[in-house]
């Protein structure tokens, strides 16, 4: 395996080829035909017999003629509801973008697959790979969960990575988590209001959710300012209130949407209990009622620390130490607010989460993950198959 640097980048037209087709495709959420077609076509293609599960997530295993333990590669492959802005050949034709780099993920995944096939009868043990859907909306990693992704073979550890655009870090460049959280959790959150309707000349006939759904949300915010340690990474924002349609109507009915961010387990829990204690206090006090639904609810990314140690060592050795960093080099506190499904498969199994440089502002890549003009430096993405590649075949080597 020593020339398996080299060997991705003779891939990388390769690897570039894919990427651009799925870009040009992008598509959403479970609902992926044409993204899971294009992914199915190009293992077989290779010689797998790839198999897809949860409607639209694809896997498929390389190895398995030496005795060894099994670790699953993680790439997401769906895109987000943008419209691209950016002018270029292999500009996204539908109205969705691939703003998130998961096109690049599945391109540098299928890479990985091609140099395992090469290397097939070295590798001491199994490789699962997974083409995961839905990450976007952080339930795809638990629908593939659920269908069993993590057997049959059991897996016995999980890595992934994820590329960056419009950040402090040169393309190419290799950013391993340490151990502990790297991602926050997310759980976002409805909340119902009853009121009574009426005539807004006759308030005291009428219980106002407006006024209720008002006071919810300066309540909601001192959760944080008098509930979770000060020392602590945690977010309570609020993105939506509706309700009403006219100035002189006090309306039936209001609702109020947001999100939870936290690292810590527990200060989640506890966020999470006492926005729907807030909620409905608050409601009654001012005369309504208040429901709360989590209509999504997404745990941290927690890192093994050996699983960690042995990714770092093992990528320098291939890139070169100064090529190499830690979270804590480019994120602050060594963790990101961003939330990230694989928190799902890291609950079950040892795992690392990886993120790759893909151009910063210095470099011509201003804008970031999430933006109608974020690009990635295509040159580096050969460098991510090879780390797929190398983590996985030197973590069953030393396990």
């Amino acid at each position: 395996m020593s020339n398996l640097l080299n060997e991705a980048k003779a891939l990388q037209n390769e690897i570039v080829k894919d990427r651009r087709y799925l870009h040009r495709h992008a598509e959403l959420g479970m609902d992926l035909p044409v993204t899971s077609a294009y992914i199915v076509k190009r293992l077989k293609e290779m010689g797998y017999q790839p198999e897809i599960i949860a409607g639209s997530g694809v896997v498929v295993l390389a190895g398995g003629k030496k005795p060894g333990k099994v670790i699953l590669l993680r790439a997401d492959i769906d895109a987000l509801p943008i419209v691209e802005e950016n002018d270029l050949e292999y500009k996204s034709e539908t109205e969705n973008m691939h703003a998130c780099g998961h096109d690049a993920h599945a391109a540098m995944l299928l890479g990985a697959a091609k140099l395992l096939k090469d290397h097939e009868d070295e590798i001491e043990g199994t490789v699962k790979l997974m083409f995961q859907p839905a990450e976007e909306r952080l339930y795809g990693a638990k629908a593939m969960l659920e269908a069993g992704v993590l057997e049959s073979p059991k897996v016995d550890a999980a890595a992934m990575i994820h590329i960056f655009s419009g950040m402090p870090m040169k393309a190419g460049t290799l950013v391993v988590a340490e151990g502990g959280y790297s991602s926050s959790s997310g759980d976002m959150f409805h909340i119902d209001i009853q009121g009574k309707g009426g005539h807004g000349a006759m308030p005291q006939n009428s219980v106002d959710p407006l006024n209720a759904a008002a006071h919810i949300f300066m309540g909601l915010q001192e959760i944080i300012a008098r509930e979770v340690t000060p020392s602590s990474t945690a977010i309570i924002t609020i993105g939506q209130i509706h309700g009403g349609n006219a100035a002189n109507i006090i309306p039936d009915t209001s609702f109020i949407e947001g999100s939870i961010r936290a690292f810590d387990k527990d200060e989640r829990e506890l966020m999470k209990r006492r926005v729907v204690e807030i909620s409905k206090g608050i409601a009654s006090t001012y005369r309504a009622e208040a429901s709360v639904e989590y209509r999504m609810e997404c745990p941290s990314v927690y890192n093994d620390s050996s699983l960690s140690k042995l990714s770092i060592y093992a990528n320098r050795k291939m890139l070169g130490a100064d090529n190499v960093l830690s979270f804590a080099d480019v994120f602050t506190g060594g963790r990101m607010t961003g939330s990230e499904d694989f928190g799902f498969i890291s609950e079950k199994v040892p795992s690392i989460m990886m993120a790759l440089g893909g151009g910063s502002p210095e470099e011509g890549y201003p804008y970031p993950q999430h933006h109608p003009k974020i690009n990635f430096k295509e040159d580096v993405f050969y460098i991510g198959a090879a780390v797929y590649t190398n983590t996985a075949i030197q973590w069953l080597k030393n396990n």
